[in-house]
């Protein structure tokens, strides 16, 4: 698991290539398989693969850029009725996503949703809601994108791993 953290990093930049049905589902298996807070499972995925729609929500807000050359984009959504911290859970669906794809060789970067504007009146959440008819009762907390790296970022080294942030049984007793 550690090689797996020191290798993943965002990546921005992707190959114009399609994803094969079967690195999809791997993928998918990955996030539904995710840790819930008392199995309630109150997230649910929409895979985006059509070029246009990527187009769309590559507009849904500054930094979502890279999604109009990725081989697709999982939105990740959860239904609040079902857990009270379903931004936990779905954001733990979203991690097991980035690291899922690196160990398939793929790119993968968060594009955050939930409390970003898209314009002064309409959120970055309406925005892709309307553009891919998410129901209201659902909320968009995240999209994934994901696809073949077109870029190349060096590995973390355990002198980017900041022990200093972490303490021994009271706030500020170092480790």
């Amino acid at each position: 698991m550690l090689n797996i953290l020191y290798r993943r990093r965002s990546i921005r930049k992707y190959k114009v290539t399609k994803l094969d049905s079967a690195t999809v589902q791997q993928l998918l298996k990955a996030a539904l398989l995710s840790p819930s807070s008392k199995g309630t499972q109150p997230w649910q995925f929409l895979v985006v693969d059509d070029a246009e729609l990527l187009k769309q929500l590559a507009l849904a807000k500054k930094g979502a850029g890279l999604l109009k050359n990725a081989a697709l984009g999982i939105v990740v959504l959860a239904d609040p009725a079902k857990s009270d911290i379903w931004v936990e859970d779905a954001a733990i669906a979203a991690t097991i996503l980035h690291l899922t794809a690196e160990t398939l060789g793929l790119g993968s970067c968060w594009v955050q949703i939930r409390e970003r504007q898209f314009s002064e009146t309409e959120s970055c959440e309406e925005y892709v809601r309307r553009i891919l008819g998410i129901p209201e009762n659902l909320k968009v907390l995240a999209i994934i994108s994901i696809g073949y790296p077109d870029e190349s970022k060096p590995p973390y080294s355990d002198s980017d791993i900041k022990f200093d942030k972490v303490y021994l049984n009271k706030y500020g007793s170092k480790f």
